[in-house]
């Protein structure tokens, strides 16, 4: 996965971390758990606020479904 596989990095965090909120979880943390998902492969220096605030909402909308 890459940091513009935004839906499938929220359907792997909500699976990894079924208790979490991902509406709280700071962007540092968010970062290293997609940083640190097996399938993750991409420049770990390319997840800026942008692309995390899009995976969180991902996250979210996933968790909601």
């Amino acid at each position: 996965m890459k940091w513009t596989d935004v839906y499938d990095i929220a359907i792997e965090l909500a699976e990894r971390y079924p208790d979490a909120n991902p509406q709280y979880v700071n962007f540092v943390d968010l970062h290293d758990w997609v940083c640190q998902l097996d399938e993750f492969d991409d420049d770990h220096d390319r997840g800026g606020e942008k692309v995390l605030e899009a995976i969180q909402a991902a996250w979210i909308e996933e968790i909601a479904e």
